[in-house]
């Protein structure tokens, strides 16, 4: 009796990783889509280029960018899709953070329990929200069970709390994780882009280079073409990098503050017990 909320709970998270996946699922066509419409009607505009010939020479940034070839828009939905998910994995961590200061809730926590008020506990649990107040409220919810439970020696009531915030912590942390491995991908994926980008344009510039007769325009659309591609596959990888850095720190961030938690409600209950 003592696990039936399991199950509705961990219904919701299923629902819950279900909708990240959707959001993941429309966000990238999404963004390729877009991507695409911008190169083609706003750096495509021909006032972007002298005598409005998409073919000549570019008069500024806008068209350069253009310039760079079909590749672009690629590189501008990865772009693109760093953002989206940078905003989306923000809000769900700042949900999971809960509804004030972390650090500061632990130490309320670790306060209440010092004093051994184990409802009280529960009670600020209920005010913070989020899945580190989720995962301590479940382990205070079995030191109350394992108070009441006469069965059980000091080792075993102890173990008993500890297995069950491990659960409740494996239980929410990999919600957290969900849609990373896609902004780490794009720190790959935009960095061959871009060399892809970078290949294409200096091959275009060597057989411009090869022939009788030089043509400078093309000569020069061709080394654009290559460094704009280089320029958004750097830019990719260095927002990306930045991005997933800052969330795996947010995120273990949050893991150390359920594991020091944790360990201050079984150290707690072990003291208490055995004093007694």
């Amino acid at each position: 009796m003592a696990n039936a909320p399991t199950k509705p709970t961990t219904t919701v998270k299923q629902e819950s990783s279900s909708k990240s996946g959707i959001f993941a699922s429309l966000a990238i066509p999404i963004c390729i889509a877009v991507a695409i419409l911008i190169f083609i009607f706003i750096l495509g505009d021909p006032s972007h280029y002298k005598g409005g010939d998409v073919d000549g020479e570019p008069t500024d940034i806008f068209g350069t960018v253009h310039s760079g070839g079909y590749l672009v828009p690629l590189g501008m939905s990865y772009i693109l899709m760093v953002i989206v998910f940078s905003i989306e994995r923000f809000i769900v961590i700042g949900k999971a953070s809960g509804t004030g200061n972390v650090d500061a809730f632990v130490r309320r926590i670790q306060g209440f329990l010092n004093a051994g008020n184990i409802d009280a506990a529960s009670a600020e649990c209920d005010k913070q929200k989020g899945s580190v107040a989720n995962v301590i409220k479940s382990g205070l919810k079995k030191y109350k069970e394992m108070e009441q439970d006469a069965h059980l020696d000091l080792d075993q009531k102890t173990l008993s709390i500890q297995k069950d915030i491990e659960e409740a912590t494996a239980l929410e942390m990999p919600m957290l994780e969900q849609n990373l491995t896609i902004i780490a991908t794009l720190v790959s994926i935009g960095t061959l882009t871009g060399l892809l980008g970078t290949v294409i344009g200096m091959i275009k510039a060597f057989a411009e280079l090869s022939g009788s007769a030089t043509n400078t325009a093309k000569l020069s659309q061709a080394i654009s073409e290559a460094l704009v591609n280089t320029a958004m596959g750097i830019t990719t990888s260095t927002v990306s990098i930045v991005m997933y850095n800052l969330f795996t720190s947010k995120i273990d961030g949050l893991t150390y503050a359920i594991d020091e938690t944790g360990f201050s409600i079984v150290q707690t209950f072990a003291a208490s017990h055995k004093a007694k």
